[in-house]
């Protein structure tokens, strides 16, 4: 992970040398003040000097900011060596309240605060910006940017979908995918659920334009641990007699985490989810920088695992004091990249659709955050796997392959607004949600792994791993062999066994396994046992022992001769006591 640079580092230290009120407002917005005909109010980020002198009762109580979860993540990246007061840094540290108090009585009505850059967000008058200029604690003022408009639902009509679709066999996977089986299957989803991995324990944070269709069947047993709507501040993420509309948002959840079998599965259908309303869909430029960071804030202090965002742009960046250009895509200009980035740093894996602006000869085409050294940057390909033309491509200003991977983001199914219905449709924020997925099936696969640890395996495994380009990235992920390459086959250590119990049954090793695998399991006293093989639904495929046992310790080889790729559990019965383990093959 490249080390944030200056701009970051500068936004967040103590001002050195004395400032004229003139110089802390930035080139950008006095150009957009001199411009302005009438008098308004001005969308703008409040850069403050410091915290204040009582920060160190937050480093003594990690827990009064953030939540254990979010402790145990952020140890990952941690040497075990380092203090529990090291998990926090400076960026954690709230933005001191009598500062904002004082900001409050220019008459700046405050939007959003953000403690990793340690500013508010909100609006303002010329005159007050002037005023706020005064305050000896405040660095700098400078403009919020959006972004424009995505390019996506790209609807099909019924004779294109079916050209498209393809069938799921039979008999060989756990579940029934439906229509999703296709977007599914070109990354090997159905056979990581086959060994058992679905998400769960790991948390995932959805930030889009609000969900609006949550009763839908589709959502029914998802585990949702938390919402907020950054646009309306308040507690509701559907639709309301408010700003924005959220068909979008119930798309890209329902791809990502949604489970109705026969119709659609995501990827993740076993995680837990906590779901941000940070777009405004009723303006024209409406995905906005301050929304996203206090999102992103919040869900760090939650606990998330993955992040899934689907910004993009239509149009490019063209209006300097409007939004960022495309020479700013280095990975260290926007403010949601260095967020974004620093997110990585506190041990949160972030995927960010690359953006639906095509190719360009002559420059990038990315949006913001897209272009972070640390983001996993998600392109779009068909069901064939050749990428889509509204894909958008690198590399980044500064040299860097981007996008980092791709899943399908065309003609890709999702639920609806419309009761329990279903669509397809296209767009790199679709295929973004796919990926985001697999991060978190890696995630409960092997829990240990750090978010650049995760994009490597992935880039390691995919299919343009040995030539990667400005249009595929790495190439198209490969869920099933990533997920082989991240779990540890550890024999078990059985020298001595106290159990009050009949018996103790051993996790197998290797697990999966091909051809064969071996369970040890332990008689602690003489009797009746019987050991059974089952499939995933419960049919007893062959009895393995059957008949008395001596006490002792013993090994059992499973041979995989007669047996498909998925699921089995191996069962133990003695007169008292019955256990239970899952193992996996894959062939």
């Amino acid at each position: 992970m490249k080390k944030i640079i200056l701009l970051f580092t500068g936004l967040m230290a103590i001002a050195v040398f004395s400032q004229s009120p003139v110089d802390k407002i930035s080139s950008v917005l006095k150009l957009k003040i001199e411009k302005s005909i009438q008098p308004e109010k001005y969308h703008i980020w409040i850069y403050l000097n410091d915290k204040g002198n009582d920060i160190d009762v937050y480093y003594s109580n990690p827990v009064s900011v953030v939540s254990s979860k979010s402790i145990q993540r952020r140890a990952k990246e941690l040497s075990s060596s380092l203090s529990k007061s090291k998990i926090l840094d400076f960026t954690d540290i709230p933005v001191n309240q009598n500062y904002i108090e004082q900001i409050q009585q220019t008459g700046f009505t405050i939007k959003q605060k953000s403690k990793w850059f340690n500013a508010v967000s909100g609006y303002a008058t010329k005159n007050q910006i002037h005023m706020l200029t005064a305050l000896s604690f405040v660095k700098k003022i400078d403009i919020v940017k959006a972004y424009n408009k995505r390019n996506d639902e790209i609807e099909l009509n019924s004779s294109e979908i079916n050209a498209i679709k393809k069938s799921q066999p039979e008999g060989i996977y756990s579940l029934n995918y439906g229509s999703s089986f296709t977007q599914l299957d070109l990354i090997k989803i159905p056979q990581v659920h086959n060994l058992g991995f679905t998400g769960q324990g790991v948390t995932i944070c959805v930030m889009d334009a609000g969900f609006d269709n949550l009763p839908h069947k589709v959502f029914a047993n998802m585990n949702i641990l938390a919402a907020y709507d950054f646009v309306n501040n308040d507690f509701i993420v559907a639709n309301e007699n408010d700003q924005g509309e959220g068909s979008h948002g119930t798309a890209t959840l329902s791809i990502i985490g949604g489970f109705d079998e026969g119709q659609l599965v995501g990827p993740a259908y076993g995680a837990n989810y906590i779901l941000a309303k940070t777009e405004n869909t009723e303006s024209e430029k409406h995905i906005e920088e301050d929304n996203w960071v206090a999102a992103l804030e919040w869900a760090d202090s939650i606990g998330v695992d993955v992040t899934s965002t689907s910004l993009g742009y239509l149009d490019g960046f063209t209006q300097p004091d409007a939004d960022y250009l495309w020479e700013e895509m280095n990975g260290n200009t926007a403010i949601i990249t260095i967020a974004a980035d620093l997110a990585v740093k506190k041990g949160i894996v972030v995927v960010n659709s690359a953006g639906n602006n095509g190719d360009n000869s002559e420059h990038n085409t990315l949006g913001a955050p897209a272009d972070g050294d640390s983001v996993i940057a998600i392109g779009a390909v068909n069901s064939s796997g050749l990428r889509v033309s509204f894909s958008s491509v690198g590399p980044t200003s500064d040299g860097r392959i981007k996008p980092d991977l791709m899943t399908m983001g065309s003609n890709v199914y999702h639920a609806s607004s419309s009761a329990n219905s279903y669509f397809f449709g296209g767009g790199t924020s679709y295929s973004c949600p796919l990926a985001a997925g697999v991060c978190a099936l890696l995630l409960q696969a092997n829990p240990n792994l750090k978010p650049m640890e995760v994009l490597q395996v992935l880039k390691s495994k995919a299919s343009r791993s040995g030539n990667p380009d400005k249009y595929y990235g790495w190439g198209i992920i490969d869920a099933l062999a990533s997920i082989n390459s991240v779990i540890t086959s550890i024999e078990p250590e059985i020298d001595e066994v106290n159990n009050p119990d009949d018996f103790v049954l051993y996790q197998n090793y290797p697990n999966p396994f091909n051809p064969s695998t071996k369970v040890k399991y332990y008689i602690a006293q003489s009797g009746f046992i019987k050991i059974s093989l089952y499939d995933i639904l419960g049919n007893e495929i062959k009895t393995l022992i059957n008949g008395e046992t001596q006490q002792g310790l013993y090994e059992l080889t499973i041979d995989s001769s007669e047996l498909s790729s998925g699921i089995y559990f191996v069962n133990m019965n003695s007169v008292s006591v019955q256990k239970s383990i899952k193992i996996s093959l894959i062939k």
